[in-house]
């Protein structure tokens, strides 16, 4: 199982950045696929997750209204639109993939990409 983000990057308040995972090593209907991020000296927290097989998306509150989930099917992408950046934002940002029904705890994640960091400036 392989999960690769991409798309962090330096970007002032009220910026946007669009993250991209891509999916190789596994069944992908089987699967929902998270966000998750974390700054420095905080614990890892969840962003967004989508269940692949229904498209059925869930936020976090910190990041509802202003980032969107999606998947590509014909990429094999879990991609993150977000929009309204702020400060409080700045963090490492990793996908993850889990076979389990509960969305947004970390210990319920199988396998995790390297993350990629996203930085917003003041």
């Amino acid at each position: 199982v392989q999960l690769q983000a991409s798309g962090g990057g330096l970007v002032q308040t009220g910026g946007s950045l669009r993250l991209s995972c891509a999916l190789s090593g596994l069944t992908v209907l089987d699967n929902v696929f998270g966000w998750f991020r974390q700054a420095p000296g905080k614990e890892r927290e969840f962003v967004a997750s989508i269940t692949w097989r229904n498209g059925r998306k869930y936020y976090a509150d910190s990041m509802k209204g202003r980032s969107t989930i999606s998947r590509d099917g014909a990429e094999k992408t879990v991609d993150l639109q977000m929009n309204s950046l702020k400060p409080e934002d700045t963090a490492i940002y990793y996908c993850a993939a889990s076979d389990l029904p509960v969305l947004n705890s970390v210990s319920n994640y199988h396998s995790w990409g390297q993350g990629t960091l996203v930085t917003v400036s003041s």
